[in-house]
């Protein structure tokens, strides 16, 4: 392929995003060149393709934190033509050229055989979204939040990451309830395993420092807000694990949860995630997330229509997840 299609940011005034011919000249080092079936669209994404966000750290970039495709170059003995891989993070579509092109080339360490029982196209419905979705769970677990204690909270439950903590918990068997800012999701939430929905201004409402011991633990994908309001519900000895900031930044709480009822509250980082735990995450969505379900939340979209997207999910009008079909 001489050239092919790739989404392509450039900085200054203005600021673009511009679907265009590359050459594989054009492409960054990296041991191995893969042929990209997939990418999707995370939140991450959303603020490089708009500029919303300094996510971009040089340009031009191709922005796309994740892909899933097909090795056509390897210069790595852990990976050989035909080989189908994934790769979530490390900062491909911020200082790495990314996903959102039909061509890759990045390093061999980054990248991760596709799991078994997932086709490439489910991957990508799964992507950074839900890759960080079960280091989530899995965070909670390894604190003692289990299935047969007081229910779980999901917050942003309608989003990328929300949507698939919500279906995996479920699954699980956890008693899921399911907060979010969008009432008339509640039939979609529902359909994914919730036992009750919780809408988010009860939690942004002004609360005590502690309130009712409520929750055995949350996964809240929000922050802000949001996450300040999750803390004093949560019961003794529970844990929250927070990946999110589209709510904000800042957190304005008191020590009272941790001091008073020991709760966690847990950091999940996904990007520079060490490749063991990467493995087994990807090996406990392939065994623990409902297919059927995450099949019925994705949208699938060409390449031309990420602009247009970026834009959605920014405001929160995107719901569940959105695949990249580089073929189309």
């Amino acid at each position: 392929m001489a050239s092919f299609k790739a989404l392509v940011v450039e900085s200054g005034d203005p600021y673009t995003a511009l679907l265009r011919d590359v050459s594989l000249d054009e492409l960054p080092p990296g041991e191995v060149l893969v042929q990209v079936a997939y990418s999707s669209l995370n939140y991450k994404d959303g603020l490089a393709v708009t500029g919303a966000g300094k996510v971009i750290r040089s340009f031009p970039m191709v922005p796309g934190i994740d892909f899933a495709g097909t090795v056509l170059e390897s210069a790595s003995p852990d990976f050989r033509p035909g080989d189908e891989v994934v790769l979530t993070g490390w900062g491909v579509g911020e200082r790495h050229w990314g996903g959102l092109s039909q061509m890759a080339r990045v390093k061999a360490e980054w990248l991760v055989p596709k799991p078994e029982g997932l086709s490439l196209h489910q991957t990508m419905g799964i992507g950074t979204a839900g890759f960080t979705a079960m280091l989530c769970v899995m965070a909670l677990e390894e604190h003692g939040v289990g299935p047969e204690g007081r229910e779980v909270l999901v917050t942003g439950a309608a989003g990328g990451v929300g949507s698939i903590a919500l279906a995996v918990l479920a699954k699980l068997g956890y008693r899921v309830v399911a907060a979010t800012g969008r009432p008339q999701e509640r039939p979609y939430l529902e359909s994914l395993g919730a036992a009750e929905v919780l809408e988010r201004a009860v939690l942004t409402a002004p609360a005590k420092p502690l309130e009712s011991e409520r929750f055995a633990g949350a996964v809240d994908t929000v922050g802000g807000a949001v996450l300040a309001g999750v803390l004093p519900r949560v019961a003794y000895g529970g844990s929250v694990a927070a990946c999110g900031n589209a709510g904000g930044a800042k957190l304005e709480t008191t020590v009272f949860p941790f001091l008073l009822r020991g709760v966690n509250l847990l950091g999940v980082e996904s990007v520079m995630c060490p490749r063991e735990r990467r493995l087994r995450a990807w090996e406990r969505l392939a065994r623990d997330l409902p297919l059927n379900l995450l099949d019925a939340s994705v949208q699938t979209v060409d390449l031309a229509a990420v602009p247009e997207l970026a834009q959605q999910i920014l405001a929160g009008q995107v719901r569940g997840r959105v695949v990249v079909d580089l073929g189309a």
